[in-house]
């Protein structure tokens, strides 16, 4: 488990109070469980520009990987989470049996395939490895990403947590590897091509809208990241107010000249 050194102060101030429960005064902070980049920038951007002005005190969290920030947020540390798409969030809720609830979308972070080897995906050599997100929502999102740019087709109605099993045709006869999200951007040196999460692209230093050899488009995408809640939290009017927030024209300008193509905002 590796938590970002940032929030190691944040952190032990939540787990010093044993069961303590974020969610109990709505008059104290908000306390919202993040992945450093963009969602850390994002969100410290509000609570630096916007949050006092609307009456909104905010504490961020940060953690370096996927788990964390559900568990934080299942155990009420934290009221709120902003790292996550729905389909990941089914996926927790379907292993977990927490009921969680989504409020909204914010931005969504394109998928992209990378490779230090190859510079045309047309040009993938036969039996060439790839490098996956290991968590079922994003692996099933990477092989969409790959189908959807001729390198496989999958079968139909194939779910979005598919896996190999649910590919119909291979024609290169493409290895996969699936590593967690956050080493996928140092797999590139050993494998032919990588399809790594927006965030862990970021942070290092790859631009999705000018890197990738192919990426997501933001229409009709189901993987929006956004804000979310324990349901009993969802009306929390602290909630709210940060969804109006991250919603508003102020961020959307903040995301667009901050990220330049490599976060947008969602379209829906």
């Amino acid at each position: 488990m590796t938590i970002a050194l940032a929030s190691v102060g944040l952190l032990a101030g939540l787990t010093a109070c044993g069961s303590s429960d974020a969610s109990e005064d709505k008059d104290a902070p908000l306390k919202v469980a993040v992945n450093p980049v963009p969602h850390g920038d994002i969100l410290t951007y509000v609570k630096d520009n916007l949050a006092a002005k609307a009456g909104l005190k905010l504490d961020i969290v940060t953690f370096d990987d996927y788990v964390q920030p559900n568990t934080a947020l299942k155990e009420k540390q934290v009221t709120a989470n902003y790292f996550q798409h729905v389909p990941f969030m089914q996926e927790f809720e379907k292993k977990s049996g927490t009921k969680l609830s989504f409020v909204a979308p914010v931005h969504l972070e394109p998928l992209g395939v990378y490779s230090k080897k190859v510079t045309d995906l047309k040009a993938t050599p036969q039996g060439a490895t790839v490098a996956v997100p290991n968590d079922p929502a994003n692996e099933g999102r990477s092989l969409k990403l790959l189908a959807d740019n001729g390198l496989l087709t999958l079968k139909p109605n194939a779910p979005t947590s598919a896996t190999e099993k649910d590919i119909a045709s291979n024609p290169k006869g493409l290895k996969f590897k699936p590593l967690k999200a956050a080493q996928l951007p140092r797999s590139r040196d050993d494998v032919d091509l990588a399809v790594i999460n927006g965030n862990y692209a970021i942070e290092a230093g790859l631009n999705p809208a000018k890197d990738a050899l192919a990426a997501e488009k933001p229409e009709g995408n189901p993987y929006a990241n956004g804000i979310v809640t324990l349901p009993e939290n969802k009306d929390d009017p602290r909630v709210k107010k940060l969804v109006t927030l991250l919603q508003g024209p102020e961020v959307k300008q903040y995301v667009e000249q901050k990220y330049k193509g490599s976060v947008l905002i969602a379209t829906s």
